[in-house]
């Protein structure tokens, strides 16, 4: 939970200034004379960033391990190490999405100031108040008061979960919720046919990868959408000296 609300800022902050300071430094002009490829900028940037995320991720689940292995002193087994390390990759791609929107916010922005409110601003929204939106809109659409109230209930909380999962601090902490606990067996509301036949316990490995693989595949979707339009934007620019 803390990881959901506080990696965004990593990716902000490597990604609000990546273009925008230097267009308003003045130095994006002597890059550009340079004899590379202008393109070479914006991906260099945004490769040293993911770097140095990636180096992040890996830092912070190696030291948690051995937190967790010094405190407990039971050595993990094969699944539980697997486990770990799809958390630590989806972690490090959840940062990279940030970083993607950071950076196209600083290619659509002069100043980095502005970058920065903007992608600080959408991420005060998908953390704190996506979530709350979807219900009103869940609500008006599927009222659960009234006459129709209990028919609507299955359809509200369906709509609210697909609203919600177009935010990426959502998509993250399902995702890992279901990765870190082989408890969940399911991400919508479980019917009786569903369950019926189940064998009661965890799930395994390839069960819970199965479960989130929609959630992976669209965040590492939405990071190259992301990069890739900010990539168009600035590819386009017009840089004078």
């Amino acid at each position: 939970s803390f990881l959901a609300y506080m990696a965004p800022v990593v990716g902000i902050v490597l990604g609000f200034d990546a273009i925008s300071s230097e267009r308003s430094q003045g130095t994006l002009n002597h890059l550009a004379s340079q004899p590379i490829y202008r393109d070479t900028v914006i991906l260099a940037k945004f490769a040293a960033g993911s770097t140095v995320i990636l180096m992040l991720s890996v830092s912070l689940g190696l030291m948690m391990s051995g937190l967790g292995l010094m405190t407990i002193g039971v050595p993990p087994e094969a699944e539980e190490i697997a486990r770990a390390l799809v958390y630590v990759a989806y972690s490090a791609i959840y940062m990279a999405l940030w970083l993607a929107i950071a950076m196209f916010f600083s290619v659509l922005c002069r100043h980095a100031a502005t970058s920065a409110l903007i992608s600080i601003a959408a991420w005060i929204y998908m953390t704190l108040f996506a979530t709350m939106v979807a219900g009103v809109v869940a609500n008006v659409i599927y009222p659960v008061s009234g006459i129709m109230g209990y028919e609507n209930l299955l359809k509200n909380y369906a709509l609210s979960m697909n609203l919600n999962r177009l935010s990426p601090y959502y998509l993250y902490i399902e995702a890992i919720s279901t990765i870190l606990n082989p408890n969940v067996r399911a991400l919508m509301i479980p019917t009786e046919t569903a369950y019926s036949g189940a064998i009661a316990g965890y799930l395994s490995l390839d069960q819970s990868l199965m479960l989130i693989w929609p959630h992976l595949t669209t965040m590492a979707a939405a990071t190259l959408l992301m990069f890739g339009i900010g990539y168009v934007k600035f590819m386009r620019q017009e840089i004078r000296a």
